[in-house]
């Protein structure tokens, strides 16, 4: 992940804004808060500017993947083009899906919120909506998980620990 995010910050830093680009990065796939956490390290943006780019950027595609991902995924499957890629996209989200089947809020959360390679939201989203869990559930587990994945990477990314001790 972090020689992405140091080729998004090499190749488009030039162009655009520091707190811009952080955003971008979090709105991304896979690359999402954390990715957009270390870029705003990599590009001194302060933490305090950081974090609301950063949870914004990684909320903002939750409810359209919620609402929309399935309805995606099926139209997709009619293409024989696509049909390797969807079937890709629903093993990897329903491989990692056995936690949050059994226990929904907090499986969900935990998901979202503990940042491994492979979690997160967009993750997190396309396993909610194919196991059709409710909307509004998921979309507060989302919440939740984004802001503990913000916490933890606030103190890897920023050494947030040495700061206040």
């Amino acid at each position: 992940m972090q020689n992405i995010v140091a080729w998004f910050t090499q190749n488009l830093g030039e162009y655009i804004s520091r707190e811009a680009l952080v955003f971008l990065i979090s709105l991304m796939p896979i690359l999402e808060c954390r990715g957009g956490l270390l870029a705003a390290k990599l590009l001194d943006v302060p933490l305090l500017t950081a974090i609301p780019l950063c949870v914004v950027g990684n909320i903002i595609p939750i409810p359209f993947i919620l609402l929309f991902i399935r309805k995606i995924l099926d139209w997709m499957k009619q293409f024989r083009i696509f049909q390797g890629f969807v079937g890709f996209v629903e093993g990897h989200a329903m491989k990692r899906s056995g936690r949050v089947a059994a226990s929904e809020f907090w499986g969900l959360t935990l998901f979202v919120g503990i940042p491994l390679p492979g979690t997160g939201a967009w993750t997190g989203s396309i396993i909610a909506a194919l196991l059709q869990l409710d909307i509004k559930k998921a979309v507060v587990c989302e919440l939740v998980g984004v802001a503990m994945a913000t916490v933890i990477m606030s103190i890897v990314s920023y050494g947030l620990l040495g700061l206040l001790f």
